[in-house]
């Protein structure tokens, strides 16, 4: 196992973890690894791209899917901000308090923002969570993959 490999594997698991954690950008310090990967010979030009395509895509939509299902929902920035601070302090106790921690965070961001009363704060709040979900599911789902082109070049070398 060469350097470009190992380093190539700490980064695909950083990636994943970085798609649960805040603070980490996962999609980008996996597409490190393959870009490590295509360095050391071991994948293609063609593949390094279209992950680095993808990984643009999937940052980009992780950002904008709770802005959008917030708005949907008839909520406002504060529940996209409380989804993420109550993801933060859930952190404590995961996947539990990660999960319910950005859903009443957010909840409770639109809850003190807005005056729209409890029913229209637990929409939003939903909007805001049911957005974080999808942008984080995005992003395991391509560190994943190319945790997988990763271990498979390397299996294959």
């Amino acid at each position: 196992m060469d350097v470009y490999e190992i380093f190539a594997i700490i980064a695909a698991i950083v990636g994943l973890l970085g798609s649960i954690v805040p603070g980490i950008p996962g999609p980008p310090v996996s597409w490190i690894g393959i870009l490590l990967m295509y360095i050391g010979g071991h994948v293609g030009l063609n593949l390094m791209i279209w992950w680095g395509v993808i990984t643009v895509i999937v940052t980009l939509l992780d950002y904008m899917a709770p802005i959008w299902s917030t708005r949907i929902t008839g909520g406002h920035k504060a529940a996209s901000t409380g989804a993420i601070l109550g993801l933060i302090i859930g952190l404590i106790v995961p996947p539990v308090g990660m999960i319910l921690g950005s859903l009443l965070g957010a909840f409770i961001g639109e809850l003190f923002v807005t005056d729209k009363g409890v029913w229209a704060a637990f929409k939003a709040g939903l909007g805001a969570f049911l957005g974080f979900l999808l942008g984080t599911g995005l992003k395991l789902i391509a560190c994943g993959l190319m945790a997988f082109y990763i271990v498979k070049a390397v299996i294959v070398a």
